[in-house]
């Protein structure tokens, strides 16, 4: 049978450092392809012709696409015979950038393996970053809100959380604050200024989905709970609205947005705001 009648191909992903670029760059092109799911077979930290040797006797046995972020010319050369041999498609991810680079800047790469995992001043951002977000998760000393490079609001369910983390993991400290119909907004809040505040909310029918599926997994009662209840969670829903159009703060409809792409929309609005700072 041949592999293109198959639910699933291999995917061999080979890289002389962690791995991260390379499969982050392989999953986001199979997601594109809905008819067929990737075996993914990763091989990080590849320096040496021994570890190669695994690894081309593995695509030997489950043949399929390699993908690969080797630097040694000499490993690519094995690599890529092997593939010809093999009748497999074989690719850089990382060539055609570089030669790219080379092209623009006319300088040769020094080729670091895992160049991008120096622990530089922008690696001990991230931390910090983290560190402060992990802090000031879900209202926490509301204090420091101020040091915060982004506020999230927005009530239950509305992926405050993850895209705080998501954020936090780019180098952007970011507080969340849970909005609750009733509760007064904290007084530190309505008076922010450095931050950049953004609100998040979804469809009641989102919301009143995803509090349903939790409460089951909790294994509550859902019987006449305003937690889910349709018309409860829509008043919740238009508080949070009006509240940042009375203070202009940016909204983000997250009902059918991903965690990333949530995140980006962020990073935009965040990028706009200094900008327009810089120029003011």
């Amino acid at each position: 049978m041949s592999p293109h009648d198959s639910s699933f191909f291999h995917l061999h992903l080979i890289s002389d450092s962690t791995g991260e670029t390379l499969i982050t760059v392989a999953r986001a092109a199979s997601a594109q392809y809905n008819s067929a799911s990737p075996v993914e077979h990763v091989y990080p930290a590849v320096r040496t012709n021994k570890q190669l040797d695994r690894v081309l006797t593995e695509i030997e046995e489950a043949p399929g696409v390699v993908l690969y972020t080797l630097l040694d010319q000499a490993l690519i050369t094995r690599l890529e015979d092997k593939c010809r041999e093999l009748g497999l498609p074989c690719l850089s991810i990382l060539g055609p950038v570089l030669r790219l680079f080379q092209a623009y800047l006319g300088a040769e790469s020094t080729y670091r393996v895992g160049a991008q995992h120096i622990l530089n001043a922008e690696y001990f951002k991230r931390i910090d970053a983290l560190n402060y977000t992990m802090m000031h998760d879900d209202g926490q000393h509301i204090d420091e809100l101020e040091e915060a490079d982004v506020v999230l609001l927005g009530v239950s369910r509305t992926s405050k959380t993850p895209t705080s983390i998501y954020l936090a993991n780019r180098g952007v400290k970011t507080a969340n604050v849970p909005l609750v119909l009733g509760v007064p907004v904290p007084p530190q809040l309505e008076s922010i200024q450095h931050p950049l505040v953004v609100g998040l909310f979804a469809t009641p029918e989102r919301i009143v989905q995803i509090r349903e599926n939790r409460l089951l997994g909790l294994k509550r009662r859902l019987d006449n709970d305003q937690y889910v209840d349709r018309q409860a969670v829509a008043e919740e829903i238009a508080f949070s609205r009006r509240l940042c159009a009375r203070h202009n703060w940016p909204l983000i409809d997250v009902t059918r947005r991903s965690i990333e792409e949530t995140a980006a929309a962020i990073m935009a609005l965040l990028t706009e705001r200094r900008r327009m700072r810089v120029e003011a």
